[in-house]
């Protein structure tokens, strides 16, 4: 392609300074003796051990002595053990309890990659030719666990970013409300859920619960059916199937008092303990032009993936939902920015290999896709995606593929699909668009360039990626240049 591709002078290197303030819990009866320990310690030398660690860790994290009572209040039912209630306990003992059961967690120690780019929703106080842009990360610390982190910056008329002032104290969610049921609905989901009708009765479930109900009733109810029935291995693997699916719903709320780039969406549910991998967001407007974002992700718990999806109007409030159906099996879903003659249409890949395309009529349920693409160049016969969701242009979609050649070398590349009719492709690139230069090439996995998201502004393709899985830059290319050559 004889297109000018424009790397930019900044890198988003990962930073082991960045910690958040973990729940940190081996055993009960390690946590008993723990209890036990500080119950026992001199008003001295528990003061003076209160103090000193509120002296270390108060800069280090906002209201870290509220921290402390959350977790506190984590191991309250293990007093039972001691003949103790937690009244009986004064605050100043109960801070320093939550301590022990707390620990640092540097959120990208690891890397961070793999960025998405999109139109922040305040575009307040911005010179002429400018736009405020929020940019997600995928960031990765101890033991390769991966989180969703943002930064901000402003892009100017020549499309220079300039990143703006970043928060120092990170903060999870201020609030995590679990999802409640509906119990009509639920039960319908069992039954899709069942291989073969029969291995259960949704009601031998659902009968002692309420016409709407909490995760922790529902799985109160299982535990109750599981002493009840005699459980074969299918019975087990599908309560426990549920279990994983119902605790996937969750909402989280950030303080206002957080700058966007101290906020981080930290794995919450069972089914993504091991990570959050590679959120593509995207600006979606709907039929009456409301705006909401959404955003794409993988959930992995150390075995198994779930595509889930999260969806916010503001970045204060979060609601993640897992996406359902017979294709919402693989990595790599991204989410059309519109509707597509009245349905909604997403990329996504099946088998690992190919490209497809889907519509439906709920954001969350997936049954149907057809093939898009298939390798077709050497520098993507081993696999070909998408690198986040399409972008509407005058002359199509223009969608940022991903290519997997010799030496598994990861390139990016482009295509062109109808506006009207997105199974149908106008061109694609024949070279790759952008292949890992020298200093791009080297990292915690070699010889990739990677994105989730790219955005178009003042008639330039802007395209944030990651470098070797390690650290993220962006780049810019002529829009006009770009379509000329893939509709030749």
């Amino acid at each position: 392609m004889q297109i000018t591709v424009s790397r930019k002078n900044i890198a988003f290197d990962p930073d082991p300074s960045r910690v958040i303030a973990r729940f940190l819990f081996t055993n009960d009866q390690r946590a008993i003796n723990t209890i036990r320990y500080i119950l026992e310690m001199h008003e001295e030398d528990a003061s003076f051990a209160l103090k000193q660690t509120l002296r270390d860790y108060s800069m280090r994290h906002r209201n870290i002595s509220k921290i402390f009572e959350k977790h506190f209040h984590r191991i309250t039912h293990l007093l039972s053990h001691l003949n103790i209630t937690p009244d009986a306990i004064d605050y100043s003992k109960q801070i320093l309890i939550g301590s022990y059961f707390t620990m640092e967690y540097s959120i990208e120690s690891v890397a961070f990659f793999n960025p998405s780019m999109v139109e922040h929703p305040d575009q307040t106080e911005i010179k002429p030719g400018g736009k405020r842009v929020i940019i997600s990360f995928r960031a990765t610390g101890e033991g390769h666990i991966s989180s969703i982190v943002f930064r901000t910056g402003i892009l100017d008329k020549s499309n220079k970013l300039a990143l703006e002032p970043i928060g120092n104290l990170l903060e999870e969610a201020e609030h995590i409300r679990l999802h409640t049921y509906n119990k009509k609905s639920f039960a319908y989901k069992i039954d899709e859920m069942q291989e073969m009708h029969g291995i259960i009765s949704p009601g031998l479930i659902l009968d002692k619960l309420n016409d709407e109900f909490t995760y922790g009733e529902l799985r109160r109810c299982i535990e109750e059916s599981r002493k009840a029935i005699h459980l074969t291995t299918e019975k087990e693997y599908l309560f426990n199937q549920i279990i994983w699916l119902a605790s996937s719903h969750y909402e989280l709320q950030f303080s206002l008092d957080t700058n966007i780039s101290e906020r981080v969406i930290f794995p919450v549910s069972a089914n993504e303990k091991n990570g959050i991998e590679d959120a593509r967001f995207v600006k979606f407007k709907d039929e009456n032009n409301k705006t909401t974002y959404y955003a794409t992700y993988t959930a992995y718990d150390g075995t198994t993936i779930l595509p889930k999806i999260l969806v916010t109007e503001d970045f204060y409030h979060f609601k993640i939902m897992p996406l359902h159906g017979e294709i919402a099996l693989n990595k790599g879903m991204a989410l059309f920015p519109r509707k597509v003659n009245g349905k909604y249409a997403m990329l996504c890949r099946l088998d690992g290999f190919n490209n497809y395309i889907a519509f439906s009529d709920n954001i969350t349920v997936w049954r149907e896709a057809k093939m898009l693409q298939q390798p077709k160049y050497s520098w993507e016969l081993i696999q070909i995606g998408n690198c986040g969701s399409p972008i509407e242009t005058e002359d199509g979609w223009l969608v940022i593929t991903h290519g997997v050649g010799p030496m598994r070398e990861y390139v990016l590349g482009a295509a062109l699909f109808d506006i009207d009719n997105p199974e149908k492709e106008i061109g694609r690139s024949k070279t790759p668009l952008l292949i890992p230069n020298a200093q791009e090439r080297e990292g915690y996995v070699p010889n990739v360039v990677y994105s989730c998201g790219s955005m178009v502004h003042n008639d330039d393709l802007i395209i944030p990626y990651a470098m070797s899985d390690y650290s993220s830059t962006y780049a810019s290319v002529n829009l006009k240049e770009l379509i000329k050559e893939l509709k030749s």
